[in-house]
């Protein structure tokens, strides 16, 4: 197993250049049930072990982020969180960065714990980025935004969600008239000031979901990534990011999981599917 290294430049700027070089995809690693069941794979530790181990070994030589879903690891105890960290490790020995997809959201000690396990060098999970949730204001994120500036990891930030109900909290109006989810935006664009310079990206991101429909009222220009879920099986299409994401579409990292994972468990299926995807979103991105 290669040993998780700590990244020797700020993740905005290693993200750039793997969506150039790579192409702008992440494909999402999610060893649900019914997915493994369609591979013709056992749901236990022996089918997690091979789907994930497929995935890691047809992908991380070439597409840019890989996301693992924590959760469909945990839910196999600590061997399958050891799954996790090996394919933590393997897909970043291979060259990917590794999103971890975990949506953690706490304060004080227990949110500077969070932040350990995901961005501490020193972790066996740590990984070049991960997902966390604001609600419990953006502020008590300030453990995971210190650390991963440290170590030269990235933070993506829920902002706005595909799923329906994120909208009762993501678009409440606070006084002064501004959204949530406007003012997480609005602290990202300061978390990244000053940090990316022309052509490349800050490393704090958000969450912002491809089958939203048109966003102009919100300014998603915000000096880093955006992260956006959705394509593939959820509806969206890469000819739908343009008109979701406007100008900041440059910066938009589509992530897709059944889109590709469905062409499983051959390899070729996967690598094939992965490239259509990062092809159609580099044709209308540009």
């Amino acid at each position: 197993m290669t040993t998780p290294h700590p990244a020797t430049e700020p993740f905005g700027v290693r993200l750039r250049r793997a969506m150039d070089t790579r192409g702008p995809l992440c494909v999402g690693i999610d060893p649900h049930a019914s997915l493994l069941t369609d591979w013709g794979l056992t749901d236990d530790i022996a089918g997690l072990e091979r789907f994930t181990r497929t995935v890691v070994e047809a992908l991380a030589e070439r597409v840019a982020v890989l996301k693992p879903q924590s959760a469909f690891f945990e839910r196999f105890g600590s061997r399958g969180v050891a799954v996790l960290e090996r394919a933590v490790a393997e897909a970043r020995g291979a060259g990917a960065l590794v999103l971890m997809d975990a949506k953690r959201g706490d304060i004080g000690s227990t949110m500077a714990a969070y932040a350990a396990t995901y961005l501490d060098p020193a972790s066996p999970l740590f990984s070049d980025a991960v997902t966390v949730s604001p609600y419990l204001g953006f502020g008590s994120l300030r453990p995971a935004l210190d650390l991963a500036r440290e170590h030269g990891s990235g933070v993506f930030v829920l902002a706005l969600t595909s799923n329906p109900e994120g909208a009762e909290v993501q678009h409440a109006v606070r006084p002064g008239g501004a959204t949530v989810a406007a003012t997480v935006l609005d602290h990202l664009r300061a978390e990244n000031a000053g940090a990316a310079g022309e052509g490349t990206l800050g490393s704090f991101g958000a969450v912002v979901g491809a089958t939203l429909g048109e966003l102009s009222s919100y300014d998603l220009s915000i000096g880093g990534p955006l992260l956006a879920p959705g394509i593939g099986a959820q509806g969206a299409t890469p000819a739908d990011l343009p008109g979701v994401f406007g100008a900041a579409v440059r910066d938009v990292l589509p992530s897709v999981s059944r889109g590709v994972l469905r062409h499983g468990p051959g390899p070729a299926g996967l690598v094939s599917a992965a490239e259509r995807f990062a092809e159609e979103v580099r044709a209308v991105a540009g």
